[in-house]
């Protein structure tokens, strides 16, 4: 896994290159203290994670992460930065995480490892796609696209369920939990893959770490930068839709 740190302060740079050296098999290929260097670098070349300050010369943090959001193959992207301020903002780039300064060491490796694991986990799931292009059947039999039925597993037991009694599904580490009105179940599967198993008329991928059954929701509340929160019937939680699928999810719901 390579990454850059794209950081002005030479003692924080130095300080956080430790830190992933210490904490994580990351690779640092290449730093930097200009936000329009690193704009130049990633059209010639490609990188796993950008470890990125958000006060920095030429291009700030959030211009440069708005633009690399656009981009087909986008890098992780992990804030470091002294502003609490950003975070609204950050997570509506879907960045990856947002730490502060002065850097907490167990918050670092923490970070570090779910980074580690989220890129396996993305990897492994690239691998299936392309070896398996119809990859269908992994632990659970999941019943065709065209069927009202799919098997979830809970303790050992397959649960065969009615699509419509799902009301949403949330990426955890390298699984995919779903979630009815009153269980949950672990899948053992990503849930890009999770999602392909779903009728495409009732499911929509409102953000890159949910799927929502656009028949549950109860309330779409306007949040930060012309985005949205979803409230589900009967339950209290909340679903964001991120900046990239606004435009898809209003057409949907004819907002």
């Amino acid at each position: 896994m390579r990454a850059i740190i794209v950081e002005d302060e030479i003692p924080a740079r130095e300080e956080l290159e430790y830190l992933i050296e210490a904490y994580s098999g990351i690779e640092i290929t290449h730093s930097f203290d200009d936000g329009l260097d690193v704009l130049k670098f990633l059209q010639e070349q490609e990188t796993d994670v950008i470890f990125l300050d958000i006060n920095i010369p030429s291009l700030d943090g959030m211009l440069l992460a708005s633009t690399i959001s656009k981009f087909t193959k986008r890098p992780y992207i992990v804030f470091t930065t002294a502003y609490k301020e950003h975070a609204a903002q950050a997570f509506e780039l879907e960045a990856f995480d947002y730490v502060l300064k002065p850097y907490d060491e167990k918050r670092i490796a923490t970070m570090l490892g779910r980074l580690e694991a989220a890129y396996e986990r993305d990897q492994t799931e690239a691998n299936i796609q392309t070896s398996r292009p119809n990859a269908a059947v992994q632990e659970m039999e999941v019943h065709s696209k065209s069927s009202n039925r799919i098997n979830l597993k809970k303790n050992d037991k397959i649960i065969v369920t009615d699509v419509n009694d799902i009301y949403y599904a949330e990426a955890s580490e390298k699984v995919t939990l779903v979630y009815t009105l009153h269980e949950e179940y672990t899948m053992q599967m990503s849930i890009t893959e999770f999602h392909t198993h779903l009728p495409e008329d009732m499911f929509f991928r409102c953000h890159r770490s949910y799927t929502v059954n656009l028949t549950k929701i109860r309330e779409i509340v306007p949040w930060f930068n012309q985005t949205y929160i979803l409230r589900l019937k009967g339950l209290n939680t909340e679903i964001p839709v991120s900046r990239s699928k606004v435009k898809a999810f209003r057409q949907i719901m004819q907002l």
